[in-house]
């Protein structure tokens, strides 16, 4: 097995889904497919007539991706515009295809202010046709939660995950960045949130010193914009460090 295959069966296993970018090639973001689609979801919870079923997201051409401004988290795909696909039940009173373009609506509006990923096609099917008197959805997910899993042993729960130095100093910068939730360190497993590592600088064959590469996992609090917070962690990251590494930073959750 490839180092990619072995990171995208990591993905997989963890939950994390694709890796999709935000933003465009300069912004050096990405986020977690089931993150992506918990602030897609609650967006539609409250459109009446319907509910929202299966949602993917994908680039929407591979002839439409661009280069990455930074080193990408393992196996995250490459900036470039997507495609939505939503499965939907609809109520039988509105025409189907003003149901669908209702829920088009709301799933631009979300994966653009909510988000900032930027959107080529989104395909929306309706495949159910609902009840008369259907529960909202958003009514239907005010349940109790379960008891919040433990962290595997060795887990940082400080949001560090790293120690002191220069780990640390990233840590803290990320987290005081307004919009961050908490540091998580899913993709690197051991509730490690901050990845330093030295990477070579410059085009194929051509002699160049390396150039430190920070990654940092987090979870962006409800209500921020996913992008804008990835870039003021960017940003407050590379000033916190006197070499000025590059920073690539992964959106893992969407807190509730």
């Amino acid at each position: 097995m490839t180092a990619d295959h072995w990171t995208q069966a990591v993905r997989q296993h963890l939950g994390l889904g694709r890796l999709l970018p935000l933003g465009g090639p300069g912004d050096g973001a990405w986020i977690a497919e089931p993150a992506a689609g918990a602030v897609l979801r609650r967006s539609v919870d409250d459109l009446p007539g319907l509910r929202l079923g299966a949602l993917r997201l994908s680039l929407a051409d591979t002839g439409t991706a661009y280069e990455a401004g930074v080193p990408a988290p393992p196996s995250a795909l490459p900036p470039g515009p997507l495609r939505i696909v939503a499965e939907c039940a609809a109520a039988p009173d509105e025409p189907l295809p003003g149901a669908a373009g209702r829920l088009r609506t709301a799933l631009a509006r979300a994966a653009d202010s909510g988000l900032g990923l930027v959107v080529a096609e989104i395909d929306v099917r309706v495949t159910e046709l609902l009840e008369p008197g259907a529960t909202p959805a958003s009514a239907r997910r005010e349940q109790p939660r379960t008891p919040e899993e433990k962290p595997p042993p060795g887990a940082d729960t400080s949001g560090g995950g790293n120690g002191n130095g220069d780990a640390g100093r990233v840590a803290d910068a990320a987290r005081a960045v307004p919009g961050v939730a908490r540091l998580t360190g899913a993709l690197g497993g051991l509730g490690r949130p901050v990845h330093i590592e030295e990477r070579a600088q410059g085009r194929q064959g051509e002699a160049a010193l390396p150039r430190r590469h920070v990654r940092v996992e987090l979870a962006v609090a409800r209500g921020a914009r996913a992008l804008d917070v990835a870039r003021a962690v960017r940003e407050a990251v590379t000033t916190a460090l006197p070499d000025r590494p590059t920073v690539a930073v992964l959106v893992t959750e969407s807190a509730d």
